[in-house]
């Protein structure tokens, strides 16, 4: 009933207008599948707590950059936020209730909380999704980009494409687009792809199935998790929907290389529901 409840309340926020879906609510509710007992409410008075802090360090009239050495001294001087380098594939990094209790997190979900202050602070802010790193940019005119795993560190364009380089070498370069805003449905669809990888390599299936279910939500025409939907289904033998995904995907998804591998996960599956039935 739990789990039910929580996935409607999920579908509904992201029927709303991009202008009217919340970040940091969407990102706790993401996180209530796993925790039950979770207070989205209680979380959500924390973060008006910390902006009132913030309020109370920056000066009157402050402009971006003094406002950013505010949100900084509060978030990683004063209350201790940090990114968890030693365990960073650690689930709870992507929870944000966990990442609020812990003061630990990854590069998408401090983003996430400081996006979450600079909207009750009335500055302009958006995530910027690089290759294998996620930051923050703040103002318009003179705008600032800022890394909150990296205590809020200021980056020039160069420093982007330096830390693009440092994850991927000289297979990936930076590129223009790569600097563009996301919408909140592409930061929680980054956030859910996050998770459902860890759990892959956890083989966590049941774990790794309800994030893909979410990223279906959220991108309903994605071929991708439309296969992934199939392979983890069978996996926990929801054969029935298993089998509709696979053959749905068979039946839409461009010559590819995985076709004879998807084939012959279908045929499994078909075997294995047999013998069931």
């Amino acid at each position: 009933m739990h789990w039910s409840l929580v996935r409607i309340r999920f579908e509904q926020l992201f029927e709303r207008p991009e202008t009217e879906i919340p970040l940091d609510l969407a990102a706790l509710i993401v996180a209530q599948e796993e925790y039950p007992d979770l207070d989205c409410g209680s979380y959500l008075r924390r973060f008006d707590a910390l902006a009132d802090l913030v309020r109370s360090q920056r000066p009157p009239q402050a402009g971006v950059s003094e406002s950013v050495d505010a949100i900084n001294h509060v978030l990683f001087d004063l209350e201790g936020f940090h990114g968890n380098q030693t365990e960073y594939y650690d689930p709870r990094n992507s929870f944000l209730n966990a990442v609020f209790d812990r003061k630990l997190g990854i590069p998408i979900t401090l983003s996430i909380v400081y996006l979450a202050l600079c909207k009750r602070l009335g500055i302009d802010a958006w995530g910027i999704g690089l290759p294998g790193h996620f930051i923050v940019a703040i103002g318009e005119s003179d705008r600032l980009i800022v890394d909150p795993f990296d205590r809020g560190a200021r980056l020039t364009i160069a420093d982007c494409a330096s830390r693009v380089r440092q994850i991927y070498g000289d297979k990936v370069t930076l590129q223009a687009d790569m600097l563009a805003p996301l919408t909140k449905r592409m930061i929680i669809t980054r956030l859910l792809t996050n998770l459902k990888a860890i759990y892959v390599n956890q083989a966590d299936p049941v774990r790794a199935l309800a994030a893909t279910e979410r990223l279906l939500v959220l991108n309903p025409f994605s071929q991708r998790e439309l296969r992934d939907r199939g392979v983890l289904g069978r996996q926990v033998k929801f054969y029935a929907q298993s089998e509709s995904d696979l053959q749905r995907y068979l039946e839409i998804a461009a010559a590819g290389s995985d076709l004879e591998e998807i084939r012959r996960i279908k045929r499994d599956l078909e075997r294995e529901w047999g013998i069931m039935n």
